[in-house]
């Protein structure tokens, strides 16, 4: 005698703390999905995408691996945008080489991403990505010799994150919010 409100898949954001991990299961830490818990029974939740155990912000969840996949796959260019705290102030030879393309340590070239200072001190600094490959931003930085203190993921493609949810929280996107993920 209830109506159903079924959804073929299911996607959220959630405010991602510092020493989580961004996994669907871990025999020795919480990982993002057990942040859910048994809100969502029978659906096999995953992140799509990654960020460190240290690093905190925007995971989005869902059980829909062909959206996953499509905004993960490099020729689709959706961006993520980061605040990072760096060790020592943005110089323009950073600016620069990320611009262009940094070529890390081990070789691999990456794609341009765009970086900038936020005041005052330029040592806190908004990292954009179109693609990202293992501890990107860290190893970027460590090119030019400047270590990162933290790094928070601030939005996936054009959605931001809900700045009313304390880490750990979580909740569903709209439809329209799934939309602006691909849009930025």
């Amino acid at each position: 005698g209830r109506a159903l409100n079924y959804r073929q898949f299911v996607y959220l954001m959630l405010n991602k703390p510092e020493g989580v991990v961004s996994a669907s299961t871990d025999k020795r830490d919480t990982t993002v999905v057990d942040l859910v818990g048994d809100a969502y029974p029978r659906r096999e939740l995953f992140p799509a995408g990654r960020l460190d155990k240290t690093s905190t912000g925007f995971v989005l969840l869902t059980d829909d691996g062909g959206f996953a996949h499509d905004i993960l796959a490099p020729k689709r260019h959706v961006s993520k945008t980061y605040t990072v705290v760096i060790d020592t102030p943005l110089t323009e030879e950073m600016r620069r080489g990320f611009a262009e393309g940094v070529t890390l340590a081990d070789g691999t070239a990456l794609s341009p991403a765009e970086v900038e200072a936020l005041p005052p001190d330029g040592l806190t600094v908004k990292v954009r990505l179109r693609r990202g490959v293992y501890h990107q931003i860290k190893r970027m930085f460590g090119v030019y010799g400047a270590g990162v203190n933290a790094l928070h993921r601030d939005a996936i493609g054009g959605l931001a994150l809900d700045e009313n949810l304390a880490p750990g929280q979580w909740r569903e996107l709209s439809d329209d919010e799934v939309a602006e993920i691909t849009r930025g």
